[in-house]
């Protein structure tokens, strides 16, 4: 097995949303906003190469967005594209065998699809097959208002369409050393990844643990629909991640890429040593 981290731009979100209750004063030293209160954030994939099969964990934002849309969330692609990296790699598309996407919002789900020059929508991926959890592809076709501007069908839809949607019931393996995890704190039925690679195991964040600067207990994002359950799963989390040294792959942190986690004798929980995937 081999993994690689894959860049596929950056964007923005309110710092304030994105830090919950946690003030100003202090989300803004760690991550510092620009003139409209927004944080940069990647939107960092996780490539793993496995045998025969390629596997790719979401897919960031895509390009069928509004020049509007990309003003809001500062969409840039002028350094990083997912097809750009994936070439880097010495990869197209079509080598892509699986598709893990932990929940279809835009900044996760987006690249899932492409429009063609006549205006129809495809998957990105040709050969590929999706996975969503069940529970997760029904609660973003019923959305709530807090989260309704996050889903775009057009983003997935199309799977169905082509054949290549999983619906994925529960936390399974779904090749060795690879294992789905499901938190419903984020949103309903958000699958985390959790692979073991070289004697260790590394975490997909995704948006329980979007960045290291949220690493803290408490540092729950106001954009989660049931914050408390987040903070439940969190707790349930952290000692893991602490006791087996787990290698923590964060999607949305623009300068860190993996972290450890340890804990203070305060019993704080903060970021241990950061490197890049590649140094494993």
């Amino acid at each position: 097995m081999r993994l690689y981290a894959v860049e596929t731009g950056r964007f923005a979100l309110d710092g304030g949303a994105m830090f919950g209750v946690v003030p100003w004063t202090l989300w803004s030293k760690l991550i510092p906003p620009d003139a409209r209160n927004r944080i940069p954030m990647a939107m960092r994939a996780l490539l793993i190469e496995s045998g025969d099969r390629l596997v790719l964990v979401d897919v960031g934002v895509g390009h069928k967005y509004t020049p509007k849309f990309a003003d809001i969330y500062a969409i840039d692609h002028s350094q990083h594209t997912l097809e750009g990296e994936l070439a880097r790699l010495g990869f197209t598309a079509a080598d892509v065998t699986d598709v893990v996407l932990t929940h279809l919002h835009f900044d996760h789900a987006g690249g899932s699809t492409k429009r063609l020059d006549d205006g129809r929508l495809v998957p990105a991926f040709p050969n590929a097959r999706y996975y969503v959890q069940r529970s997760h592809w029904e609660w973003a076709h019923n959305p709530n208002p807090r989260e309704r501007a996050s889903f775009f069908p057009e983003n997935y839809d199309p799977l169905v369409e082509h054949g290549q949607l999983v619906l994925v019931e529960g936390e399974q393996e779904i090749l060795p050393g690879l294992q789905l995890r499901v938190v419903n704190g984020h949103t309903e039925g958000q699958q985390l990844v959790q692979v073991r690679y070289k004697g260790r195991w590394i975490l997909y964040g995704a948006d329980l643990f979007p960045t290291s600067a949220h690493l803290p207990l408490p540092y729950v994002m106001a954009y989660d629909v049931r914050p408390l359950v987040t903070f439940q799963e969190r707790e349930r989390f952290l000692p893991w991640l602490v006791q087996e040294e787990v290698v923590v792959f964060y999607e949305h942190d623009a300068q860190v890429e993996c972290s450890t986690v340890r804990q203070t004798p305060e019993g704080r929980y903060e970021r241990g040593e950061t490197f890049r995937l590649i140094e494993l």
